[in-house]
Order: structure tokens, then sequence, then C-alpha cells
């Protein structure tokens, strides 16, 4: 039988784990038996193999997102000694208080889901599925303690601070439940702090612009099979909508020169297209699905969340740190820029809140301060032209 390849497992080294296609275990050194399995999900957790009682035993120990390699050690210990994990019993107690996985998903989500659109939905079963479930689960709700959900959030956050912010929400408002059921007397989330957000906002230039859309000609005259995604980019820059939107339009939402989205971010909306939208539409194959860009693979099915040629697209452009949701950005600026309107701005995108569209009001501000340089030269060369001549005067006899 070949030996277990062993490692000292640290707090660090687990958050540097990286998933793969498959689910792998990572052996430790100090205590025989005890590993961390890392899933192709991203989830990590502690399990245990060994001999208790003179018969083979595999243990789930716990999450190593809120689990230190110290305390799985020290259960560890005691597992070999035949006894349960202390205190957790796998995450179920002793308490009359529900786990947080029957809660969450047989009483909050029943109640808390008839008012989801069909996109919160899938979110929130993407953040059920991939986070909150495999780490809390098993526990009963009384059990959850704030340095739990902190160590859980913190170690999140080091990879993706907007995702942890959405699961932390999440976890908030079940939790919010909860309380209000008298399952459990105060929410551990509170005082948790979201991420900040980023302050910039990032725009294409002119230039920018030119290069990308440069690019994305080579690239599909490389490999026509790139065209569709090619044109969802181009979508994205000619309209200003969310990639969401145009990754899940549906033929039946083109109406001439409009789009009638009925799934949005916010509430249903139009959105007016240019000769040049129009004519991407016009050019997209009818494959007998419902969707403009359908899944290649599954034409029932929207086309994946990820835009796989944007990466390559960008870095060849040079424009590396322009994120797709940055082309909408771009739409705004060039509107305010010409001089169009905040509140017509504000319906370009579908703003629900008229105070997101201020964000863009320093890109008019730009014109207006030359504007006034070109305005405050022209009268300064009349004062110089004035003092020059009153001058002159002076000198006459």
């Amino acid at each position: 039988m070949t030996a277990r390849k062993t490692v000292r497992l640290t707090d660090a080294g687990i958050a540097r784990l990286k998933p793969r296609r498959t689910e792998y275990i990572v052996w430790d050194r100090r205590v025989p038996g005890l590993g961390v399995r890392v899933r192709p999900s991203g989830h990590r957790g502690f399990v245990w193999h060994g001999q208790a009682d003179g018969r083979a035993v595999r243990k789930t120990v716990g999450p190593a997102a809120i689990m230190s390699v110290e305390e799985a050690r020290a259960a560890c210990l005691v597992l070999r000694n035949g006894e349960g994990l202390p205190g957790t019993d796998d995450g179920r107690g002793s308490s009359d208080a529900p786990l947080f996985r029957d809660f969450a998903t047989d009483e909050w989500k029943p109640n808390a889901g008839a008012r989801w659109k069909p996109s919160r939905r899938k979110q929130v079963e993407r953040i059920l599925k991939t986070q909150l479930l495999p780490v809390f689960g098993k526990r009963r709700l009384d059990r959850i303690r704030r340095r739990d959900v902190e160590r859980w959030f913190d170690a999140y956050s080091n990879t993706a601070p907007g995702g942890a912010n959405l699961a932390l929400q999440l976890l908030r408002q079940i939790l919010n439940a909860a309380v209000d059921a008298g399952s459990i007397a105060a929410n551990p989330t509170e005082g948790i702090r979201r991420n900040p957000r980023p302050k910039f906002t990032r725009f294409l230039s002119t230039d920018e612009i030119d290069r990308l859309h440069r690019t994305l000609d080579r690239l599909v005259e490389e490999r026509p099979s790139r065209r569709w995604q090619a044109d969802i980019v181009r979508l994205l820059l000619l309209t200003g909508c969310r990639k969401g939107e145009i990754q899940m339009l549906r033929w039946s939402e083109i109406d001439g020169d409009v789009l009638r989205l009925e799934e949005t971010k916010t509430r249903p909306r139009t959105v007016w297209l240019s000769a040049a939208a129009r004519a991407i539409l016009d050019r997209q194959p009818r494959t007998g699905s419902r969707y403009v860009f359908p899944a290649p693979k599954n034409p029932a099915r929207p086309s994946s969340r990820d835009i796989a040629l944007w990466d390559r697209a960008r870095k060849e452009a040079n424009i590396q740190d322009v994120r797709l949701h940055d082309l909408r950005h771009t739409v705004a600026s060039q509107a305010v820029a010409r001089g169009v309107a905040l509140s017509t701005v504000a319906k370009m995108l579908g703003h629900a809140n008229p105070t997101m569209t201020l964000r863009y009001a320093h890109v008019g501000d730009r014109d207006v301060q030359a504007a006034a340089e070109r305005i405050g030269s022209a009268i300064d060369a009349a004062m110089a032209d004035g003092r020059t001549e009153n001058g002159s005067r002076a000198r006459s006899p």
C-alpha cells in the first residue's frame, strides 16, 4: 500500500489551496488521519480517516472556513479515543434549535422566495450551495457564533470580497428571520462590516474603445466561432446593458429599435437601440432557441456566466484593468461628455435610484471646466488688449 503524502497543515497554507476538477485531500503530517478536503467548488473541510474501537472510521470534522488547524487536530485526538466531536456532534448538538440547513431551506427560503425574480433565486441557491450550507449547514442555529462568521467571512474576502459581501448579506437575512422566529436570541452577524466597494469608476477612452474594437475583429477573424462572444461585448458597449441582460436576452424581447427587457436587476425596462446595435442583433442566427445567445452545448439555456474571449481581448488591447461592467460605465461617461442630461442617462441605464447616476457627473464637469478655461482665456485676452490700449493712450501726449 502506497504511503500517503503528508504536509504540515497551516491555516495560511489551507487558504492557498486551489480547487481542481475533482476533490482531493491534503493530509496532515502531525496528526495521522487528519486531512483537508478541497472540493471543486472551493469549499475546504477537515476530515479524519482512522480507527476507533477496532473499526475503520471516516468522519467530517468541520469546515476550514470556521475551524483552525489546531482545533481540527484537537478534535481528531478525541475521535481517536472513540468519542464524538466535542460540543458539536457534527453540528447536531443537543439544543432544540433547528439546523441551519433545515431552517434555511425549509422555512426561510419558501417564505422569502415568494417575491424573488428567477435571477435572484438562482443567485441565492448558488450562494447557499457553494458557501453557506457547506460551512454552517450542519450547525444548529444557536451554535453559530460571531467568531465563526468572522473567520469564514475573512477567508472568503481574501479571494472574492464582492462575493463575500453578497454571502454575508444573505446569511444576515436568514439569521434575522431566525431571530423573528424565536430560534435564536440575537443575530451573530450584527456588527460585522461588509468589505468596502472600490471607489473608482473605470471608463474607456476613445483610443481604448478603438483598440478593443480592432482586437475583437482580429480574434474573430482568427476563429469565426468566437463571433457570438465578441458580439456580446460589442452590445454591452453599444447599449450600456448589464452582462446578464444581454446574455439572457430573448428574441421575444426585441421590438423593432428597442429591447423590452423583462428580467433586469431592478425592474422591467426599455433599452433604445442604435443602428450599430440593431445590426449586431440582426446578424445573429435563428437556431430555434428562445435566447439570442444560447449556450453552445445546450441551446435551451442562455450562454454561460463567463465570456472566455473577454480576458484575451482586454489583454491584447492592453486594457487589463477593465471589467465587463466598465463598458456600462463607458456608455454613461460618453453620454455625459456629450451633454446628455443625467436624468436621461439614468433612464438609459435603468437606474432605479437616481443617485447611482451622479457618479458620472464629474465627466460633464470636465467639459464645463474646459469651457470655463476657453471663455476665461478669451476674456483675459480681451482685457489684455484693453490694458494695452489704455497703456498706449496713457503714453500719448
